[in-house]
């Protein structure tokens, strides 16, 4: 007759209580951060709690928070992104001018603008995994080149350093209705641009926690040549990432074009640190494989309530890049201790 053998229980099906799983989640610290800034300017600020403030609110947020999105993932899988503000004004510039020098409906300028810019995307992801340096050396050589093609291509095409409006041409009532519209919701207009927001973070947090892209994504960022050796496609993975933070770049671009019906050639220089700033209040690690999508919409939340929170106290505006500093130190601190605590306890 033989023994029975006492076997050890796998730790992978043993149950995780409610809480420890809370204490795990990425998002929990920038959560915490968004109801403190939250309480403090509904105290602070007389109106704040206004649909219309909230409507402001939102719209500052999704602007930030459809690149904040890509961004998020592609710094979860390790690398980060110093073209993605001059991006923006590239895809806009793209749009505008060949419509406009083309004669051609708005839409064709639309489709030409999302090619070039998936295409500015795969290069940045292809140079970098084909030459393995530092993502800050690749996309800062980007920035640096977007930077002077966008100054220096307006220049030569229109002759100043602003597009000429394309307004009137055909196909820019309905291309502003899928991009720079407002929804009126009892009475408040919400900016389309909430919905495009919503829709991204939906869509990555599915590609993340439901799909093998989202395992390759977390494994890439937290060892490439662990994740090599079991299969992993890295190089496909990370531009693949790269062309999701061009698709980002491309709707923003397109916002910025038929919001206005004209873009400045230097605009979005400097915006690719707060999209970044967003990443990492919302529990993104510098070092990559840790993060979640809803954790970036929360970082970006964070940004639209301090920036326009200060105007609605009437505060001196000087005041909001010390906020948002101190919102960057907090944030990561908090989401720090989140993680040890988690880590310790799992």
């Amino acid at each position: 007759m033989s023994a029975a053998v006492e076997q050890t229980p796998d730790e992978r099906f043993l149950h995780t209580s409610p809480l420890r799983r809370l204490l795990s989640r990425p998002e929990l610290g920038s959560v915490v951060g968004a109801l403190a800034v939250l309480l403090f300017f509904a105290v602070a600020a007389d109106g704040f709690l206004r649909a219309s403030s909230i409507s402001t609110v939102l719209y500052a947020s999704s602007t930030i928070g459809i690149m904040a999105v890509p961004v998020a993932l592609l710094m979860i899988g390790g690398e980060f992104d110093l073209s993605a503000g001059v991006l923006v004004t590239s895809s806009a510039l793209v749009s505008s001018m060949f419509s406009y020098q083309m004669t051609a409906n708005t839409w064709v300028g639309v489709g030409v603008s999302l090619l070039v810019t998936l295409a500015v995307g795969a290069f940045n992801g292809f140079v970098l995994t084909r030459t393995k340096l530092p993502s800050f050396i690749v996309t800062l050589g980007t920035f640096l080149m977007l930077t002077g093609m966008n100054l220096g291509l307006t220049k030569l095409i229109d002759g100043t350093v602003s597009t000429k409006t394309i307004a009137d041409m055909e196909g820019f009532g309905s291309a502003r209705a899928v991009f720079a519209s407002a929804l009126t919701v009892g009475g408040v207009d919400f900016k389309i641009t909430i919905i495009w927001w919503l829709a991204l973070v939906a869509a990555a947090s599915w590609i993340l926690l439901r799909t093998r892209a989202g395992n390759w994504i977390f494994a890439v960022g937290g060892n490439q040549d662990a994740a090599r050796a079991v299969g992993v496609p890295v190089a496909r993975t990370k531009i693949g990432l790269y062309m999701g933070v061009a698709f980002g770049a491309w709707v923003s671009g397109q916002h910025l074009l038929f919001s206005y019906d004209a873009v400045q050639s230097g605009e979005g220089v400097g915006n690719e640190l707060i999209y970044i700033i967003a990443a990492v209040i919302g529990g993104c690690l510098i070092t990559g494989g840790y993060g979640s999508a809803v954790g970036s919409a929360v970082g970006a939340l964070i940004f639209g309530m301090t920036s326009k929170g200060i105007v609605f106290a009437e505060w001196n505006p000087d005041w909001f890049k010390f906020f948002l500093g101190a919102m960057l130190l907090l944030a990561t601190l908090l989401n720090t201790w989140v993680r040890k605590r988690a880590e310790a306890g799992a």
